[in-house]
């Protein structure tokens, strides 16, 4: 009877922290979403989570940079969250924007898939780009060269724009690899409609820091905005 009365008193006192420790967690983020609301009203935020190493709150803001933010909600810095391993920088940050691309599946993509793949590289890209272009004809080269490239729309001019529709088009279309490909070298493409990733590629552009195209993304979660020859990026990706 002894024993079992410290059980429950054992499990009661455990019970009753875990309930402290989560009220404390759901107070605390209740009181950095204000803070910022209350600092930042010009921008909308999209999630508030901890990071539990660290004892900061990660604030991810719509079209915004990303906040850490301490548990009272009174100091916050803007940029990448570092961690140090050993004599090793690790960028936690770009660590989270690479599990959101990697949680896309490939079907969602446009992919030139290397036959003896080593690696892969996300690009964001604009068929009215002239720079994406560039870096299109390097596709042949990379793919030579063990990397797969995944392509996903980034219309700079936003949803609704005539490159926005144009890429609409490609995705929906019967072959969105050649498609693209012709949309690259400038041809008119035949309108398509159909339920489609774009819009939804796009705002994910912008929430892991896209600004402009091509902005390319490695296995590795290192971002890359801006043009590379393909001698480069072979280069960066260590192959």
């Amino acid at each position: 009877m002894k024993r079992s009365f410290l059980s429950f008193c054992s499990s009661a006192v455990a019970g009753a922290f875990l309930f402290s420790f989560s009220a404390t967690v759901f107070a605390d983020q209740a009181a950095v979403l204000s803070a910022i609301q209350t600092a930042l009203p010009q921008y909308e935020v999209e999630s508030v989570d901890l990071h539990d190493e660290a004892g900061l709150y990660v604030v991810a803001l719509k079209n915004g940079p990303t906040l850490h933010v301490t548990q009272d909600g009174k100091y916050f810095v803007a940029g990448d969250l570092y961690r140090v391993d050993g004599t090793k920088l690790e960028n936690e940050t770009e660590k989270a924007k690479l599990a959101k691309i990697e949680s896309l599946p490939e079907s969602q993509m446009i992919v030139f898939k290397a036959k003896d793949e080593k690696a892969h590289i996300t690009v964001f890209t604009d068929v009215d780009c002239g720079y994406c272009r560039m870096l299109h004809k390097e596709v042949p080269k990379l793919n030579e060269a063990g990397v797969t490239v995944r392509y996903l729309a980034y219309p700079r001019a936003g949803i609704g724009s005539e490159t926005y529709t144009k890429m609409v088009s490609v995705w929906c279309s019967a072959d969105p690899k050649e498609w693209l490909a012709q949309a690259k070298l400038g041809a008119e493409i035949p309108e398509n409609k159909c339920v489609n990733p774009v819009a939804d590629q796009y705002k994910l552009g912008n929430e892991v820091g896209v600004r402009g195209t091509p902005s390319i993304v490695l296995e590795s979660g290192e971002f890359l905005p801006g043009y590379l020859p393909a001698a480069e990026l072979v280069k960066r990706l260590g192959l």
